[in-house]
């Protein structure tokens, strides 16, 4: 089988399909406007991606081991590195002219409220089973969301530019959190292994000041889940297309960088508290994960 097609930024995407981005990190997707082409059997995005679709498409879609039903109304959820495979996929893509969607890289808002509450939104989980049907008003509320966040990202930015985005996406999500408890998404089974692992990681690295802590192993959270590290490395690599050591590495660099652009402690002092037993190789990863050094990557984003 292809390999899913992976896009690392909104503008990545949006070349792709021969739109211009709004920005390169953050932009909204109006589908009238891409042109036809042929489905990929999957897409790997580097961004998070909220998506509005009316009517059915021309394709099925599995999110973990889960088939989607597209017709009507829908609201869809993707994290970053999450995997969705599609059914169907030689035939063209033409979805209604009314779908839209918000594709918002972590760069864009690092250093907000934003990126310390996005991660707490069960919406962007495996754990979710099936997308969220808004009803027509519901609809209306999360369309003006996103024409007014298009409408903040097309225009001159300026020093005020990334927090109003920023508040009109927590908006977004906050109208997506009363749909998701309506839905009765909330009560349903918690005991989804790829779910409990995301919160356990999740909550590992979440902020406490001044706790350094070890570099969270594959048999850690295999204790604290019951399972054998073997059983559990194979169940996550098998759900999500990613090995549980790519997922814990991801959360590490995510970490720092939220830390590095929020705090003004020394990279030798964040080193400490990931996990880290010599700062050098903190700096080794980063460099080796981003392509830049923490301290460049800081410089860069006071810049």
């Amino acid at each position: 089988m292809t390999p899913a097609i992976r896009y690392d930024t909104p503008h990545d995407y949006c070349a792709a399909i021969g739109i211009r981005a709004l920005h390169p990190l953050a932009t909204v997707v109006r589908y009238a406007a891409m042109k036809a082409y042929s489905n990929p059997p999957g897409l790997c995005c580097g961004y998070y991606v909220v998506s509005l679709y009316c009517g059915d498409t021309s394709c099925g879609v599995r999110y973990g081991r889960n088939m989607y039903d597209y017709r009507d109304r829908a609201l869809f959820f993707t994290a970053p590195g999450q995997v969705v495979t599609f059914t169907g996929h030689k035939e063209p893509y033409r979805p209604r002219a009314s779908c839209i969607a918000l594709l918002l890289h972590p760069d864009y808002f690092r250093g907000t409220d934003l990126a310390q509450n996005i991660g707490r939104h069960r919406l962007f989980s495996y754990e979710a089973h099936e997308a969220l049907r808004p009803s027509l008003a519901e609809a209306a509320c999360i369309r003006s969301c996103l024409d007014h966040i298009a409408s903040e990202l097309a225009r001159r930015p300026d020093s005020h530019t990334t927090r109003v985005v920023c508040a009109a996406v927590g908006l977004l999500l906050a109208y997506s959190d009363r749909l998701y408890d309506r839905q009765g998404a909330a009560t349903r089974s918690g005991t989804d292994v790829v779910s409990r692992f995301e919160t356990l990681l999740n909550d590992y690295f979440a902020p406490a000041p001044g706790s350094p802590r070890k570099l969270p192993s594959v048999k850690l959270f295999a204790d604290r889940l019951h399972l054998s590290p073997d059983y559990l490395s194979c169940l996550i690599k098998k759900e999500t297309g990613h090995n549980m050591q790519e997922h814990i590495l991801h959360k590490v660099i995510e970490t720092a960088k939220d830390r590095l652009c929020l705090c003004d402690k020394s990279i030798s002092q964040i080193a400490y508290e990931l996990g880290f037993d010599y700062p050098q190789h903190f700096t080794r990863l980063f460099k080796a994960k981003t392509g830049v050094t923490p301290s460049q990557y800081r410089k860069d984003f006071a810049e």
